[in-house]
């Protein structure tokens, strides 16, 4: 890989290069330096061919050594890790989602005095969905039933993902066909890490269809339960304007970035920073209030919740604390770099941990009890009050960029046609009278190997110049708002005629952001959608769409985007992001045989603009297979014409 050495290589992000040339004036080490210091990196675990799974290894593929101790191909041994890699994308994910449906069930139940429901609409369709009963109850004993259930998705002994038939007929008996139907998420899981133990499952197809119906655990699971519950319990997100990137900190404000991916964190901190004792004791050791940022994932929640700014993406984190305008970074789960530790020590920034599996060495931790959130909460905004008097040179770049972020299926739905005639018709029809040639997913992270939010802009810049509706999420989205692809002002300029002809009659971008990277199940929810709505097939694989991340860095990625091959999209990474080079024979069913079982497949490109191009080949023939590409004529109805009308 390339190292990049001067600011301007390493981010388009004006804010990022310049705390990028501070940081290197101080002599101040961040997370592209310590990539440089890793070069060149492992070649056996970029291809997947090094096995350490038992301890007559670690065991390295090679022309001289064909074959493991045990006598594991390459083969074997690349699917193995493929789904090692898979099995520990969905724990995370699904883990989190188990967070918050332990939150939910407490809070129903009235145990948690600072939680509450506040989507009661959304509460009663889920209810709905799970055969829970609703009439003449009161809402918290609905809740209740269905956070019972939702916390048995987890581990229950039998049956399958309930959201799973949420999934198109078509391709839930594909699914039952491969028998690759999610059931219990543990399960999936356990048996992820059973299978591919050494001197059980041998055979790459058979490991590879195991990672299919782990990462379907996730994608129709844990995640999307994930997003049902974080919207019933802090609501659901609405469309609305924030801002983004650095220049959101305040000089003459405190400062507190939360940072990581569980809303049960950073919703109570946004309401601390709203108490009124809080506020005085910010004015009295001289500061005008008390300022929240979010950064990575927690950010696209907490701006599509409340409009609260957001500092940065995965590669931003350091960077805010070198403004030296940061009191407190407090951090949950997640991507939260340990570097982080280092950078703080640096500065006066007080770096806290906050859920006891995710701590830092050296690093003060205090547990969110989610029995006494508020109080914690409130406790960590005073501890940035005290620590406001100990800056010392503050330097905030004055980069930030208006948003439009917090799309959901239900605003969409709404957006589209009304509260009384909700529906997706309009973009169906849109897509096919080919306004809009198709939709594509822009999802994921920063990885410090390629220049920061150049892949995910570019990309999104060269599909919505060629009609092709963008959704973000994750990293991808805090990129793209950084860059102005979300403000309808600026991306409505780029955008090609058809589609920004619809957007400006709907009134939204061409880039939609639908929150972050545990949202990604929104993203399922919107393709079943279209697919029921009628009139572009009848499975997800027939839709003129596909799902794009070319700066992966986490196992959650993978996981992510082997849902969606599973669900028949077609999905591109970056090539050097997906250990499988290894086995020529792992390669070829993922990039091509897996089409022809499920309908979805993943392809390998790392320049956007390549990308883009392979993406729109690949809209133009689903566009074709359906026949929308045929011109028909225009038929001028008379009045007989009319009266034949069915209404």
């Amino acid at each position: 890989s390339e190292v990049f050495m001067n600011p301007q290589e390493r981010s388009i992000d004006k804010a990022s290069q310049e705390m990028l040339s501070r940081m290197a004036e101080a002599g101040q080490e961040n997370v592209w330096d310590r990539l440089a210091a890793q070069m060149p990196q492992c070649g056996f675990g970029k291809q997947g061919i090094c096995c350490r799974i038992c301890t007559m290894g670690p065991c390295r593929i090679s022309k001289k050594a064909p074959l493991g101790v045990c006598g594991a191909n390459a083969d074997t041994i690349v699917a193995r890790n493929f789904l090692r890699f898979v099995a520990a994308g969905v724990s995370a994910h699904s883990d989190h989602g188990r967070g918050v449906a332990e939150v939910f069930l407490e809070a129903a139940k009235g145990e948690l005095k600072d939680y509450r429901i506040k989507d009661k609409v959304k509460l009663l369709k889920l209810a709905q969905e799970f055969g829970v009963e609703t009439k003449d109850r009161p809402v918290n004993d609905i809740a209740t039933d269905v956070g019972k259930i939702a916390i048995g998705e987890f581990g229950k002994c039998e049956g399958t993902q309930l959201m799973a038939r949420r999934a198109p007929a078509a391709r839930q008996a594909l699914w039952k066909k491969f028998d690759i139907t999610p059931r219990a998420i543990d399960r999936e899981v356990v048996e992820a890490l059973h299978r591919s133990t050494m001197g059980v499952d041998q055979d790459y197809k058979n490991l590879i269809m195991h990672a299919c119906r782990t990462a379907l655990a996730d994608g129709w699971g844990g995640s999307m339960l994930a997003t049902e519950l974080q919207d019933i319990l802090f609501g659901t997100p609405y469309p609305g304007k924030g801002e983004v990137n650095l220049g959101v900190l305040k000089k003459d404000e405190v400062n507190i970035v939360v940072h990581g991916h569980e809303p049960i964190l950073s919703e109570m901190i946004v309401a601390a920073a709203q108490d009124g004792e809080l506020l005085k004791q910010a004015q009295s050791v001289g500061a005008k209030g008390i300022n929240i940022a979010g950064m990575c994932c927690t950010a696209n929640e907490l701006l599509s919740r409340h409009g609260i700014p957001i500092a940065g993406n995965f590669l931003s984190q350091e960077l805010a604390v070198a403004t030296g305008a940061v009191d407190v970074m407090a951090v949950d789960v997640q991507c939260v770099m340990e570097g982080l530790a280092q950078v703080a020590r640096c500065y006066h920034t007080k770096l806290i941990t906050t859920v006891d599996k995710a701590r830092i060495t050296g690093v003060e931790h205090i547990s969110m009890d989610a029995k006494n959130a508020l109080n914690t909460a409130k406790k960590i905004v005073k501890m940035g009050i005290e620590n406001y008097k100990n800056r010392g040179e503050v330097y905030i770049p004055n980069e930030k960029q208006t948003a439009v972020m917090g799309f959901t299926h239900e605003s969409i739905n709404y957006i589209l046609g009304g509260r009384y005639r909700a529906s997706y018709r309009p973009l169906n029809d849109n897509i096919i009278n080919g306004r809009i040639r198709g939709v594509v997913g822009i999802v994921g992270c920063s990885n410090p190997k390629v220049q920061q939010d150049f892949t995910h802009t570019t990309l999104a810049k060269e599909l919505i110049k060629r009609d092709v509706l963008v959704l973000t999420t994750g990293c991808a989205t805090i990129a793209c708002g950084k860059q102005g692809l979300t403000n309808p002002k600026i991306a409505l300029e780029l955008a090609g005629p058809g589609l920004r002809e619809v957007c400006e009659a709907v009134g939204i971008p061409p880039v939609l952001t639908c929150g972050s990277c545990v949202d990604n199940s929104r993203l399922l929810v919107a393709c079943s959608e279209i697919v029921r709505e009628g009139g572009l097939g009848d499975d997800i694989s027939q839709l003129p769409a596909a799902g794009a991340c070319l700066e992966s860095i986490t196992e959650k990625a993978i996981a992510i985007g082997q849902y969606f091959v599973a669900s028949g999209m077609m999905v591109i990474f970056s090539n050097e992001m997906l250990p499988i080079h290894g086995s020529q024979n792992v390669s070829d069913y993922l990039l091509n045989g897996i089409e022809k079982d499920l309908g979805g497949k993943w392809v390998l490109e790392a320049d956007p603009v390549k990308a883009a191009e392979i993406i729109l080949a690949h809209i133009e023939s689903k566009r074709d297979a359906l026949g929308i590409n045929k011109k028909t004529e225009r038929k001028l109805y008379d009045m007989a014409d009319r009266r034949a009308l069915i209404i």
